[in-house]
C-alpha cells in the first residue's frame, strides 16, 4: 500500500467511524388531555435536513388509541414527506405519542428497519424508539429461546424484543399492567445491561405509562458521546399553546398537563437536560416514578 493510499484509506475509516456515531432523533409526548402533535413533530422532521444532522433514512409516528395504535413509518427523509405536515393538521389526537427520525446504523434503509417498532402484549400495543449504537446485542440474543423476534436487522428492533421477554414474564397471569414500580424496576435492570454496550436511550410506551431513558449522544458541538442525551418541558396548557393544537377540544383545557422529550430542544423555551442513566415514567403529562441508573463500567 503506497503512503497516498494509506492515508486516503485511513481518512476514510475516520470518516466511516464519525458517521457511525450519528444518532437518530427522538420526541414523544404525554398529556392529560388528548392533544396533537403540531409543530414539534414539524420540528422533529426539519432536523432531517441534510445540513442539520443527516437522519434521512426513514422516520415514523405513534399515536394511541386506547390499547390500540395507530402507527405512520416511511424510508424517505421526514423533511420531504407529505404525510408530516397532513400529520400536524389531521393526525390522531392522543394522551401519548412517539416520533423518530432515523440515520441508519445497522441495517439497510428498508421499513422493516424504521421505528418507531409496534407489537402487542396481553392485550395491548407498545411502542418503541432507540437513539444509539448497540455493538454486541446479537450475542445477547438467542431465537431460539425467545417467543418474540426482530422483523427487520437493527439492534433497536432486538433491544425491544429483547424487553417484551422481560415484561412478558412480569405481566404473566394478569390482564392489568403491574404497578408502576415493578415495571420500571425491570426497564431499569435490562437497560443498564444494555448501556454497557453503548449508547442506550430509550422511549418505551405501554398504552399508558412513557418510559423514557437518558443515556448519551454525539454531540456536533464536541465531537464526543456524551450526555445529555434528551431534553424535557413539563408545562400546562396556558404555558405552551405553540405546542399544541387549539382546535382539538381539550388540548388547552383548564387543568391539562403536557410533557415533551425530544433529543434537542424544539423551540427557545425551558427544557430540561436529563442526567446520564435518568429513567422517568411519566402517566397522563406527569412524573410518577424516577430513578437513575448506576455508572457504567469503565471498559
Amino acid at each position: 500500500m503506497t503512503p497516498a493510499v494509506f492515508v486516503a484509506t485511513l481518512s476514510l475509516m475516520a470518516r466511516s467511524a464519525k458517521l457511525a456515531t450519528l444518532m437518530c432523533e427522538l420526541l414523544a409526548l404525554s398529556c392529560r388531555y388528548p392533544a396533537r402533535l403540531t409543530t414539534s413533530l414539524t420540528g422533529l422532521a426539519a432536523r432531517a435536513q441534510q445540513a442539520v444532522s443527516r437522519n434521512r433514512d426513514g422516520w415514523g409516528a405513534a399515536f394511541y388509541q386506547g390499547a390500540d395504535v395507530a402507527l405512520y413509518r416511511d424510508t424517505s427523509s421526514a423533511d420531504q414527506s407529505p404525510q408530516v405536515p397532513w400529520l400536524e393538521s389531521h393526525g390522531p389526537e392522543t394522551t401519548l405519542s412517539m416520533a423518530y427520525i432515523r440515520h441508519a446504523t445497522q441495517g439497510p434503509i428498508e421499513l422493516a428497519n424504521t421505528g418507531p417498532y409496534a407489537r402487542e402484549l396481553n392485550g395491548r400495543m407498545r411502542i418503541f424508539a432507540h437513539n444509539g449504537n448497540l455493538p454486541g446485542i446479537r450475542d445477547r440474543f438467542d431465537s431460539r429461546c425467545w417467543r418474540f423476534h426482530p422483523v427487520g436487522q437493527t439492534d433497536s428492533e432486538i433491544a425491544f424484543c429483547m424487553l417484551l421477554e422481560v415484561l412478558a414474564e412480569l405481566e404473566e397471569g394478569s390482564d392489568d399492567l403491574p404497578p408502576v414500580d415493578k415495571r420500571i424496576a425491570a426497564l431499569a435492570a435490562l437497560f443498564a445491561e444494555l448501556r454497557e454496550l453503548g449508547p442506550a436511550n430509550f422511549l418505551y410506551a405501554d398504552s399508558q405509562t412513557l418510559f423514557v431513558h437518558a443515556d448519551r449522544r454525539f454531540q456536533p458541538a464536541t465531537g464526543e458521546i456524551e450526555p445529555p442525551a434528551l431534553f424535557l418541558r413539563t408545562c400546562a396548557s396556558e404555558q405552551a399553546p405553540e405546542l399544541l393544537d387549539p382546535s382539538v377540544a381539550g388540548s388547552l383545557a383548564p387543568g391539562q398537563r403536557v410533557a415533551l422529550l425530544s433529543t434537542v430542544p424544539l423551540n427557545d423555551k425551558s427544557w430540561q437536560p436529563l442526567a446520564e442513566g435518568e429513567l422517568l415514567a411519566i402517566d397522563a403529562g406527569q412524573i410518577v416514578a424516577r430513578t437513575c441508573l448506576p455508572s457504567r463500567s469503565k471498559h
